[in-house]
């Protein structure tokens, strides 16, 4: 059986979750005017946002890493004695990484390069790689770990708020025809990553903390009766982390565990200073 080996974009942020699993990371980079930082390794979240409530000026852009880096990667992984890889990436609907992953592996003999595209950012993502890297290290097939992934993909969901739309415009990953109206109209959205991988607005309401509470009360209502994985991912929202477990927790008490861990700064960059998201995986 040929050996694979798992990577993952750092959209995952994997590299807040403890993990046994080696997996190698195709780091984004964050962008502030002629300033260039590795995501994580050279500017993590916290940094990232005091950055921006301390600098309201401060408006980062964001690149995928470089084919060079990609091909450094697959040819390491093919001198450690791997015949391919399986590349878990964002949403094609969110990045062109995917189509850049697929180039950089042409650059490579003799290596098998699988790109994924796991429709979404964030948890999800970061969990199909942590459950790829647990069934290759089990010695499963690449065939059976794409059914896992699969599984994942189309039993998922992301809800969030955003305190600004403003991130999400000028990144482009909402529309701007969509996002002007709203900030004209001073409207707080209710955000999902749809079944396409696409941000898409899915309820409206006036103050933020509003928007929170509908997009628990969205959530509550999605998760009855289901067996799910419960995530809340944030950029600097303690509080409002605190207040969603505890009324997640009231509602559904048979939930073992609420896994929190902060948006990385290159998804910060498009959420913004204040987002706040709550979604579910269902267990099999």
């Amino acid at each position: 059986m040929k050996k694979y080996a798992c990577i993952v974009c750092s959209n995952a942020a994997t590299d807040y979750i403890e993990t046994p699993y080696n997996i190698p990371v195709f780091r984004s980079v964050v962008i502030f005017g002629d300033e260039q930082y590795d995501d994580y390794t050279e500017i993590k979240s916290k940094d990232f946002y005091d950055r921006l409530e301390n600098d309201k000026n401060a408006f980062p852009k964001t690149a995928f890493v470089s084919m060079g880096k990609m091909v450094e990667e697959f040819n390491t992984l093919k001198e450690k004695g791997f015949d391919g890889a399986l590349v878990i990436c964002i949403s094609s609907a969110l990045s062109g990484l995917q189509r850049a992953v697929t180039l950089a592996s042409s650059e490579v003999e003799n290596f098998e390069v699988h790109v994924y595209d796991s429709k979404t950012l964030g948890y999800p993502e970061a969990y199909m790689a942590l459950e790829a890297a647990r069934m290759f290290d089990e010695g499963k097939s690449l065939e059976d770990v794409l059914k896992r992934l699969d599984f994942i993909r189309d039993h998922n969901h992301i809800i969030f708020a955003v305190d600004t739309l403003e991130y999400l415009i000028k990144n482009g990953r909402l529309s701007k025809f969509v996002g002007s109206i709203a900030q004209m109209l001073k409207i707080r959205p209710v955000l999902e990553i749809n079944s396409d991988g696409a941000v898409n607005q899915i309820e409206k309401t006036r103050t933020s903390k509003k928007a929170r509470e509908l997009a628990v009360d969205m959530f509550l209502k999605e998760i009855e009766g289901k067996d799910v994985t419960v995530f809340i991912c944030n950029t600097n929202n303690d509080a409002a982390v605190e207040e969603f477990k505890s009324r997640v927790l009231e509602a559904r008490p048979d939930l073992k565990e609420i896994h929190v861990y902060p948006l990385t700064p290159v998804v910060g960059a498009h959420a913004g200073p204040g987002a706040l998201g709550i979604g579910w995986i269902l267990n099999q």
